[in-house]
């Protein structure tokens, strides 16, 4: 547990560093604009102050986070079987117009008119 509790530290100085060195690239520019002098690029070690930052950011973050899922989708879907596969219950729709295919379809009152309206 604390080797948990170490890498969430390491990952707040990480944010807190990356924090600083966008501080201190505004505060660089501020400097440049006062002192009336062109912006060529940012000096050395807020560049590496920033690349180390996001590159303990992004390592704590995966120590933090924990594990991952499996990519293979077969890891997930043993489990299931072949009628569970395809079962969207939010895909299923009971008035559509398939119906009039079916033998037994009486059309409502009005729909005679419409369709004979429409027929060439």
């Amino acid at each position: 547990m604390s080797g948990k509790l170490f890498n969430k530290i390491l990952l707040t100085i990480g944010f807190l560093s990356l924090a600083h060195a966008a501080y201190s690239a505004a505060h660089y520019r501020t400097f440049l604009r006062l002192t009336e002098q062109e912006f060529t690029k940012l000096p050395l070690d807020i560049v590496v102050q920033i690349v180390v930052s996001l590159i303990m950011i992004i390592y704590y973050v995966v120590q933090v986070v924990g594990n991952f899922k499996e990519i293979r989708a077969t890891v997930d879907m043993q489990a299931k079987s072949w009628d569970t596969l395809g079962n969207f219950p939010s895909f299923y729709h009971f008035n559509h117009r398939g119906k009039a295919l079916s033998p037994s379809y009486v059309p409502e009152n009005g729909s005679d008119e419409e369709m004979t309206s429409y027929e060439l």
